[in-house]
């Protein structure tokens, strides 16, 4: 097991990297730990210079960087809302952002093609907490499914260009990610920003209330967005397969006890009104993660507490700039 696994160094010191979505969230934070493991170039395509969507911006960005590995973070992302207002957009995006960036990969010679899923994918009832393998046995949950299915066919075509050409790619699907540098935009912004933004400003206001979606019985799973970040790097180095793998931790919280904890953290003492007219999206959502701990050693190390404490803090001192 762990004797096996290559140095982190010794895997990166050569290596020519393409993070796309680098200047992102997430990917802000891959980026800034594969300098520390030092490797020899990180490239991040700016979509002002390389629009992914087109095919022509995928051939010259290969051309230009001329990566070992490429591990694609990029996509189109956002709420509930943002998901049920766009989601002929977000299917189409993420899916010509990704299948061709893949096969156009594979013609280069791409030593590495590490594809980032997403939670989305499972299927609406699935049993909790998610393990790989019931991954196909359900159409997902209506208002995120073609963001998640478009994702999902990353998946598909990792396991036949393995089978065809024998190439090199891996498919992660992280559960919701958070943590400071999220778009705590509230029009597109996931639950956990969303929830901080609204109980920091309403105190800052002195409000009463706080109006939060839905009926506050849905489950979660989240991931920090630093171990995310050291998870997908661990399964760069390690991991060679296709076989998809849960990347999160091992928490499952109800959106109701969410909210209550992020009031309690920011210093909201009002009431909490629940829209009962807006979705809840899926019932429950959790990941088992014991494959990404038996492949390639990852384990979420940031407890939720201080997690969400350190985004608080951040969102924060982003007010004050």
């Amino acid at each position: 097991m762990a004797g096996d696994w290559p140095d982190s160094g010794e895997f990166w010191k050569d290596k020519h990297v393409v993070v796309t979505g680098g200047a992102g969230f997430l990917g802000t934070f891959v980026v800034q730990k594969l300098r520390q493991r030092g490797a020899m170039e990180v490239f991040v395509p700016r979509s002002a210079d390389y629009d992914l969507r087109h095919l022509e911006a995928i051939q010259r960005l290969l051309a230009d960087a001329r990566p070992d590995v490429v591990i694609h973070l990029a996509a189109r992302v956002g709420g509930i809302g943002a998901n049920r207002a766009r989601p002929a957009e977000f299917f189409y995006d993420n899916l010509m952002m990704s299948v061709p960036l893949f096969h156009e990969s594979w013609r280069a010679g791409v030593e590495k093609f590490v594809a980032i899923g997403t939670v989305c994918a499972y299927p609406k009832f699935t049993p909790v907490p998610f393990k790989e393998e019931n991954l196909w046995d359900g159409y997902p949950e209506e208002t995120n499914a073609p963001y998640g299915l478009a994702k999902k066919m990353l998946l598909v075509q990792s396991q036949a260009y393995r089978q065809q050409y024998g190439f090199n790619s891996i498919f992660l699907l992280p559960v919701n990610m958070y943590g400071p540098g999220d778009n705590f935009d509230l029009e597109s912004s996931h639950v956990i920003p969303a929830l901080i933004r609204k109980c920091v400003e309403a105190k800052m206001r002195g409000d009463d209330q706080v109006v939060v979606w839905g009926t506050g019985t849905p489950t979660r799973g989240f991931l920090y967005v630093e171990d995310a970040a050291e998870g997908i790097l661990l399964a760069s180095e390690r991991y060679n397969e296709s076989d998809p793998v849960n990347l999160g931790s091992d928490m499952e919280i109800s959106i109701r006890d969410l909210v209550h904890l992020i009031a309690r953290l920011a210093g909201f003492e009002g009431q909490i009104v629940w829209d009962t007219s807006k979705p809840d999206g899926q019932p429950r959502r959790a990941l088992d993660t014991s494959k990404a701990w038996q492949l390639f050693g990852f384990r979420a190390q940031t407890p939720f507490e201080e997690g969400l404490r350190r985004t608080i803090e951040w969102y924060r001192r982003s007010l004050a700039r």
